[in-house]
């Protein structure tokens, strides 16, 4: 049987003091875990840090009972420096640190021995094959010559040692494969349908959610999210209803929840748990995106029942979520470019959007045209389109539309790109312009939707 290696790392995309934006994903699927692998273990990583609130347990069992560790200090990240003084503390040896080179790391950190993984200007991996192997390397030697490597075990006399009951660990590994279980089958379920994923769903296992691991649960909530029907949506609402109260009140959560009560038509709760997020978390792009749909389609729903005023105060509310969201990650162009799209559909378009749109076209194109190999997801090219069409570049918005349509992964993605190109069609022609070259791409976004469909 493989021991199991704990991986402390940050999760997504996200800056590090010498400027560079570090995919740490990217990181850990093409040196940490297979540098973990070749050492003949099996990496556990930790669930998603934006899952938040006060998720602890899965994390500290995986700290006091995995039988080695990785923890990436790239970053400074405070919860893998919290994490790794809390295994320094419980488990005197087989902890191995790394970090991208050119690293600045605190004193503390600098006297322990790690190993520097290499990374371009532009944060893309260089040399994945020798990262790999050196890591490897470490790894095993840990395995064969079993030596204290926590710095409190090295200095202090006499601290003590706690010895892991055998039961304990075999009930922990059980766990880990069961949760890889669980996101295996939810991977299949969520390219079926909404009864595949109910079915995982309705394990008996899964009956009493105080006793599941938080990130099986979050799995599973966006795996209804993806379905991407209101159905998908009701299931979200109702797996929420079951969980632990502490589980309820994580910031991830609420945010989908937030999702889901807006798609099924109830718009005023979607509102106040969104608004109550943000004001307890302060804005940030994926709350104010949320929000701002919400604001979003009560304008569509108030212009299609003729209520002019509500929905010119709608839209303004919309922008300024938006924008508001953009402002507060400038890396992140899905609210800048609600934003400057809705600026649009105003009787008078809003002269700001001049301003902000070339901001929100340097972030979304710096997403989709990295240099670490990765050309973007089909939210990155599908922005890029907008944006086109918004500065009435029709060669651009076929290019785009071409990058987008090869990266589709759910049938929503086309269909919400479309709906937005057909509202700035219509206030276009509202204003007399000649936009028959956009048709022909929203006909292109709703067969990519139907044929995902039909696909199942």
């Amino acid at each position: 049987m493989k021991p199991l290696c704990f991986v402390l790392m940050p999760f997504g995309r996200k800056p590090e003091g010498t400027g560079r934006i570090i995919d740490f994903d990217a990181v850990y699927n093409q040196i940490i875990a297979p540098a973990i692998e070749a050492a003949g273990m099996d990496p556990v990583r930790a669930d998603q840090e934006e899952i938040g609130g006060t998720i602890h347990k899965p994390m500290f069992e995986r700290l006091m009972l995995c039988d080695y560790a990785v923890a990436d200090v790239t970053g400074a990240n405070p919860n893998v420096y919290y994490e790794l003084g809390i295994r320094h503390a419980l488990r005197p040896r087989s902890t191995l640190i790394i970090f991208a080179d050119n690293t600045a790391l605190p004193f503390d950190i600098a006297q322990q021995r790690g190993v520097p993984y290499r990374l371009d200007a532009s944060g893309g991996i260089v040399d994945a094959e020798n990262d790999i192997r050196l890591i490897a390397q470490r790894l095993t030697t840990a395995n064969e010559n079993a030596h204290d490597d926590s710095p409190l075990f090295q200095m202090i006399d006499g601290m003590p040692r706690i010895e892991v009951d055998h039961a304990k660990t075999d009930i922990f590994r059980d766990r880990v494969e069961i949760a890889k279980e669980y996101r295996t089958a939810l991977a299949s379920a969520r390219k079926k349908g909404v009864e595949a994923v109910r079915a995982v769903a309705d394990d008996p296992r899964l009956a009493d959610l105080r006793h599941v691991e938080a990130g099986i649960i979050v799995d599973l909530l966006l795996s209804f999210r993806a379905i991407g029907t209101a159905e998908g949506c009701r299931e979200m609402i109702a797996l929420h209803a079951r969980m632990p109260k502490e589980l309820q009140h994580a910031r991830l959560v609420r945010e989908q929840l937030g999702f889901a009560l807006n798609r099924v038509g109830r718009s005023d709760e979607a509102e106040q748990v969104l608004t109550e997020v943000i004001r307890e978390f302060g804005p940030n792009s994926e709350t104010n995106g949320l929000l701002g749909r919400v604001y979003k389609d009560l304008w569509e729903k108030a212009r299609k029942d003729g209520q002019r005023i509500p929905a010119r105060g709608y839209l303004k509310r919309a922008i300024e979520t938006y924008r508001a969201g953009f402002e507060a990650d400038w890396r992140d162009a899905y609210p800048g470019i609600n934003a400057v799209t809705l600026m649009e559909l105003q009787d008078k378009p809003d002269p700001a959007q001049n301003d902000l749109l070339p901001v929100v076209r340097y972030a979304a194109s710096q997403r989709a045209n990295r240099d670490d190999g990765n050309a973007g997801d089909y939210w990155d090219h599908a922005t890029l389109l907008e944006l086109a069409v918004l500065a009435r570049d029709e060669e651009g918005a076929e290019d785009s539309a071409a990058h987008a349509l090869s990266l589709v992964r759910e049938p929503w993605e086309p269909a919400t790109t479309a709906r937005n190109l057909r509202l700035i069609r219509e206030a276009r022609e509202a204003r007399g312009e000649d936009v028959a070259w956009l048709v022909e791409i929203e006909e292109a976004l709703a067969d990519a939707e139907s044929r995902m469909q039909a696909a199942g």
